[in-house]
C-alpha cells in the first residue's frame, strides 16, 4: 500500500538516489523540499539546472569549475612547478582547507582498479603526463590508502621518475 501520492513518492524516491540520503533522510528532504516557498524551490532546480550544465573539468588541472581554468590553476600566487595528484575534487577541497598547501593539484576522477575494469585510460591519467612537459619539478601523489590508491600511485610514480621529476607519496 503505498502512504503518499505519486509525486511525493516520486521525489523521495529520486531523492534516494543521491549518494548518503537513505530512505528517512529522503523522505525529510522530500517534505521540506514540498513546504518551501515556491521561489525557493525554483531557484533551487535552476541552481541544480545551471551547475549540470555549465560545471565541467578545469583544462588544466580536471577539477570541476564552472570556468575554463579554475581559480586555483589561475592563481599567479600558486606554484605552478608542484602538482599534488588526488583522486577526487573532495580530495582537493580537504587539502584546501588546510590552507597548508600553495602549489597546484591534478585531480584524476578515479583510481586504477582491474577488478571493476578501470584501467590507466580511464582516469585523467593521459592529461596529468601531459603537465609534466612544462616546467614541474615535484609531483606529489596524495592517492588514498586503498589497494586501488596504492595501484595508482605506483603506475604514477613508474612513469614520472624516469623523466627526472621527483616524486613525493603522502603517507
Amino acid at each position: 500500500m503505498d502512504y503518499y501520492s505519486n509525486q511525493i513518492t516520486q521525489l523521495i524516491e529520486e531523492l534516494g538516489k543521491l549518494p548518503g540520503i537513505g530512505p528517512k533522510s529522503a523522505g525529510r528532504l522530500a517534505f521540506h523540499i514540498i513546504n518551501m516557498p515556491q521561489d525557493q524551490v525554483k531557484k533551487l532546480s535552476d541552481t541544480i539546472i545551471s551547475a549540470k550544465t555549465n560545471v565541467h573539468y578545469c583544462k588544466e588541472c580536471c577539477t570541476l569549475t564552472d570556468n575554463e581554468i579554475c581559480p586555483i590553476c589561475a592563481s599567479d600566487k600558486r606554484d605552478h612547478s608542484t602538482i599534488m595528484v588526488v583522486e577526487n575534487t573532495r580530495d582537493l577541497m580537504a587539502y584546501e582547507k588546510t590552507g597548508k598547501y600553495e602549489c597546484v593539484y591534478h585531480v584524476l576522477h578515479g583510481a586504477i582498479n582491474p577488478m571493476a575494469g578501470i584501467g590507466q585510460n580511464d582516469i585523467k591519467l593521459k592529461e596529468l603526463f601531459q603537465r609534466l612537459k612544462d616546467d614541474v619539478d615535484e609531483v606529489i601523489i596524495a592517492t588514498n590508502s586503498s589497494v586501488e590508491g596504492e595501484a595508482t600511485a605506483m603506475y604514477i610514480s613508474k612513469v614520472v621518475k624516469p623523466l627526472g621529476i621527483k616524486v613525493t607519496r603522502i603517507a
